[in-house]
């Protein structure tokens, strides 16, 4: 049996989950900005025709945002965060297969369905009803087709199969555009002449496989209708993880910054928790500002466990003994960061003579404090090495509020008497 995919995609999805809650903002030109309000990161499609660019600093862009009356907020990850698990809810519940791709992306595996366009209007219809998000939906018989589904879904009815009519939608997608066609392959399929995705589809293999490599074929093969990505082709298992922020102000003085790094040591190590992984070794980085005196200057330390570990207040211990290592006093400092490496499955960490760093009372306290910030809120609990006033957190100025994960900023319903 033919497999059928289809790729459920969020419309503009931070600005979607903004105007939950603020209908206000329906029809009007709106823009999401990155930490410190900085670059836009999303954009409504008002704003969109508007000439606003994506990943353009919100500066550069003043004088058109005030001519169309754009809207600029913060972004407000809490809130991006559970709207995306509710509608992946929804679709757990309505699909039989499901591979969470991004925040906003789905793919559902629609094999055997009888009108796979009829269930994929149901399913839209139900997640814009039960969520207040837009979706658009694009089938095919691979990840990829689907893919480019979508990209005709979200300019059409908001569905889109694309079995009947793939010459001629491929005819009309640009090669770059293809999904797993990075900028790079783009400049070399430019360079030979190849400037469609129906192009490319009928490249012949051993060339393909020359410029492309075989990831390349792998896609042309999808365009192809062959399926090959997915199953056997899923990212090799994580080997680190990072946690950085650009602090909200200038901070010169360690006690601040032993503050902020502190708590992207504990975010990074519920992340680990959660993974179900240690880490064997630590890496600390501090950035000056670069606009103190012209320079930039960026410094940063290592150090190997004693045992790969998953217990909070042990790697911020070993992650302020490599701060102190770093810091000098004088210059201004923009950010600092955390990388956990060597990361390995916490059942296969070899334990020193002395007792295991994550013995079973720490890892039951380590899990206590994340069942808690799971249920109440991140940051709930937190370690006192992270401080209370933190003045260094990245500005957020415009942001809206917590909706749905704060207790403190539930939407209030006024009735009359």
């Amino acid at each position: 049996m033919k497999r059928v995919y289809a790729l459920v995609d969020c419309n503009n999805f931070y600005v979607s989950c903004e105007r939950v809650f603020n209908p206000k903002l329906k029809g009007v030109p709106v823009v999401v900005l990155s930490n410190n309000d900085g670059c836009i990161v999303a954009r409504s499609e008002e704003a969109k025709a508007a000439g606003i660019k994506m990943g353009e600093p919100l500066f550069k862009c003043r004088m058109l945002a005030e001519r169309h009356n754009i809207v600029a907020l913060s972004s407000n990850y809490p809130l991006y965060a559970d709207l995306s698990h509710r509608v992946m809810s929804i679709l757990e519940e309505m699909s039989p297969g499901i591979e969470i791709y991004s925040i906003d992306e789905a793919f559902l595996d629609l094999t055997g369905v009888p009108d796979p366009a009829d269930y994929a209007r149901n399913i839209r219809k139900t997640v814009k009803k039960w969520t207040g998000i837009p979706v658009s939906i694009g089938i095919g018989t691979t990840r990829t087709l689907a893919k480019a589904a979508s990209k005709k879904a979200k300019k059409g009815t908001g569905v889109f199969d694309i079995r009947e009519r793939e010459d001629e939608v491929l005819g009309d997608m640009e090669a770059g555009d293809v999904w797993g066609i990075g900028y790079s392959h783009s400049l070399v399929l430019k360079k030979h002449r190849i400037r469609t995705a129906l192009e490319l589809k009928n490249a012949n293999d051993e060339w393909v496989r020359k410029v492309l490599s075989v990831s390349g074929l792998r896609t042309v093969y999808e365009l192809r209708g062959t399926p090959c990505i997915g199953s056997g082709t899923e990212p090799a298992a994580r080997r680190s993880i990072t946690c950085s922020r650009l602090f909200g102000c200038r901070l010169y003085r360690i006690e601040e910054i032993r503050e902020a790094l502190s708590s992207y040591v504990s975010r990074a190590a519920e992340k680990l928790r959660a993974m179900d992984m240690a880490a064997s070794g630590i890496s600390v980085y501090l950035l000056e500002n670069e606009f103190a005196d012209g320079r930039f200057t960026s410094r940063g330390a290592s150090l190997e466990l004693p045992e790969p570990s998953s217990y909070t207040p042990e790697l911020i211990m070993y992650s302020v003994r490599l701060l102190e290592n770093i810091y000098r006093e004088g210059p201004a400092y923009r950010k600092t960061g955390v990388t956990f490496t060597g990361l390995v499955p916490r059942g296969s960490v070899q334990t020193s003579l002395f007792g295991a760093i994550d013995n079973p009372k720490r890892l039951r306290l380590m899990k206590t404090v994340d069942r808690i910030n799971a249920e109440w809120g991140s940051e709930t609990v937190t370690p006192a090495s992270s401080g209370t006033g933190r003045d260094w957190r990245m500005r957020q100025e415009k942001r809206s509020r917590r909706f749905t994960t704060s207790w403190h900023e539930l939407p209030v319903a006024k009735t009359s008497k």
